[in-house]
Parts: structure tokens; C-alpha cells; sequence
């Protein structure tokens, strides 16, 4: 039963579960787990341990992600290669001949969807709907499609409904938008000092009509919005996604064990419930920072109930 979930979404720390981690499962029951390359050696592996996990809570659809976006961000790398298929060559790509983007992105998809469905995941934290910017830190680079905001929100269209006809939920990140970035937020607080009408017609503007059941906030100080609050930690910026940008489906804070976030973990969980994001997110699958996450989540809220079984009915 989805009600019975508590709002976060954790790791795991290897290629199948332990009984410390099964005894967390069942006590804290999170809404959803994330699956990296640590979790995976091979398909039957990896299916194994989806089904154990989906068994534990007797859901067959229960949210088990991973990012797989290709490129340089690839957690099935022990299965396939997608090195030189990066958001930024599906972007010279569409420029140069939508014909053969479209033939080409379609098998892209349609090839990655088959491969997460094999495994037992069904959300994808793709696409990356971040604008490139120059002087910005590559830590973006070339997992955004284009320096056109145009053609990263028409590509973004594109992938969002590729994933849903293959029932393979995605999460849009990083709203309302990373690019101008100039330090990598896992190790840093990056800080952007555009004005607001700039980056709500620029930087703002791919995430905006997007049909995606899940966004990922940015760690990203937006100083002319909130001097002091990453986006994921700022009311008045998970307003804006909310009201400027429209996106009003589940909103899930990037991993709040990035260094990009000052204060202890507790006090991370607790402020990015408070700012307005539905689902927290912890990834480095140490059990004592979970159970920290999982004490300081709230029950998942009706919002959060009705918008899953919404994502359930593409889930084949």
C-alpha cells in the first residue's frame, strides 16, 4: 500500500540486499529506491534483487529508479556501452536531420527502456533539461542536449513521451535549471547571479509544460530569488517551479548527501519537506544516514498517493 510509505527515496549498498538493509525496508518502508552502478553486475543479478525488493513490499510496480541518461552517466555499464551517446550528440543531431534524430532517439530509447524494464527499474532520472551555458562547470557539459533552450524543451517533449510509451516513468531535472552552474554541486554550493526575468526566459524556460510525473531540484543558490537557500531548500523557488514554471507533479530534492548542502543531514531532510519538495533523496547507502532520512521523513501525503497511482497506470 503506497499509504503506508514514508517520503524519501534511498540507496542500496551493493549487489544484493542484507538483512540490516531488509530490516530498514520493512521498519521505515521509503516510497522508492535508486539503483547505481554499485547495485548492478548483470540482468538476472540486478532482477533478482528488484523483485526481492518489490517482494518486501508486495507491489509489483513499486518506484525503483536509476540514471541512465548515457553518455558519461551510464549505471549499466557492466551490461551495455552508451559512451558516445550523449545528450549533446542527440542535440547536434536533432539540428542537423530530425529524421535520423528521430529514428535514432526512438531506438535509443526504446533499447535503454527494454534494458530498465529487464532489471525491474521503471523511472529513469532523465532528461537532463539543464541550458549549457559557457564558462559553466562541466558537470553538466554534455549531458545537456543544446545551448537553444528551444531545442532542449522540444527534446525534452520528445524523451519524456519515448519513456512513457515504453511504460518507464522519467524525472526532468535539475529545475528549474543547473547550467549556469559554475562549481559542481556535489562538492560545492554553486551560486548563480542572473537576474530572475534572465533565467525565467532562458535557463527557466525548457522545464516549463513538461508531462513528466517526476522533477529533481537543483542545489543551486539563485541570489537574485533567495540569497541564502538552494533551490531545493527555498520556498520561494519551489513556488516559482510551482506557479512560474507550472510543474506541478512529485517533486524530489537531488541527493541531500551532496556536499552542495551546509548543514547536518537532519537538518537537510527536515528543511526540504518545510521549502515544499514531496520526496527526499539520499543515495550513498550508509544505513546510518538512511535511518536518519527515514526518521525525519514524513508519511507520504495524499498529494503523493494520488500522483503515484497516476504514474502506476503506464506502468505495463
Amino acid at each position: 500500500m503506497i499509504k503506508n510509505r514514508r517520503a524519501f527515496i534511498v540507496g542500496l549498498k551493493s549487489l544484493t540486499l542484507s538483512k540490516k538493509e531488509i530490516i530498514f525496508l520493512k521498519k521505515y518502508r521509503p516510497w522508492g529506491i535508486i539503483l547505481f552502478s554499485r547495485n548492478i553486475s548483470s540482468i538476472e543479478q540486478t532482477k533478482k534483487l528488484t523483485n526481492k525488493i518489490k517482494k518486501i513490499f508486495k507491489d509489483k510496480k513499486y518506484p525503483i529508479l536509476i540514471d541512465q541518461e548515457g553518455g558519461r552517466v551510464n549505471r549499466l555499464s557492466k551490461i551495455i556501452s552508451f559512451d558516445n551517446l550523449t545528450s549533446e550528440y542527440f542535440g547536434n543531431l536533432y539540428k542537423k536531420d530530425k529524421k535520423k534524430f528521430n529514428i535514432i532517439y526512438k531506438l535509443f530509447i526504446d533499447k535503454t527502456s527494454y534494458l530498465l524494464r529487464s532489471i525491474g527499474v521503471n523511472i529513469n532520472i532523465a532528461p537532463v533539461l539543464d541550458l549549457r551555458a559557457k564558462g559553466a562547470s562541466n558537470v553538466i557539459g554534455d549531458r545537456s542536449f543544446s545551448k537553444k533552450k528551444k531545442i532542449i524543451s522540444k527534446i525534452g517533449d520528445i524523451c519524456i513521451n519515448y519513456f512513457h510509451q515504453n511504460s518507464i516513468g522519467t524525472v526532468i531535472k535539475h529545475i528549474p535549471g543547473h547550467g549556469l552552474a559554475k562549481v559542481d554541486s556535489h562538492k560545492f554550493t554553486p551560486v548563480v547571479t542572473k537576474q530572475l526575468n534572465y533565467l525565467i526566459k532562458n535557463d527557466f524556460f525548457p522545464f516549463k509544460k513538461k508531462h513528466s510525473y517526476f522533477a529533481i531540484t537543483a542545489h543551486v543558490i539563485y541570489r537574485s530569488i533567495d540569497k541564502l537557500n538552494t533551490a531545493t531548500h527555498s520556498k520561494k523557488i519551489i513556488n516559482l517551479i510551482r506557479n512560474k514554471i507550472g510543474f506541478n507533479n512529485i517533486l524530489i530534492s537531488d541527493d541531500l548527501s551532496m556536499k552542495s548542502l551546509k548543514d547536518d543531514l537532519k537538518t537537510n531532510v527536515i528543511k526540504t519537506f518545510s521549502a515544499g519538495c514531496n520526496l527526499a533523496l539520499h543515495c550513498n547507502g550508509k544505513l546510518s544516514e538512511m535511518k536518519v532520512v527515514g526518521n525525519n521523513s514524513p508519511k507520504v501525503s495524499n498529494f503523493i498517493i494520488k500522483k503515484t497511482k497516476l504514474f502506476y497506470k503506464i506502468l505495463s
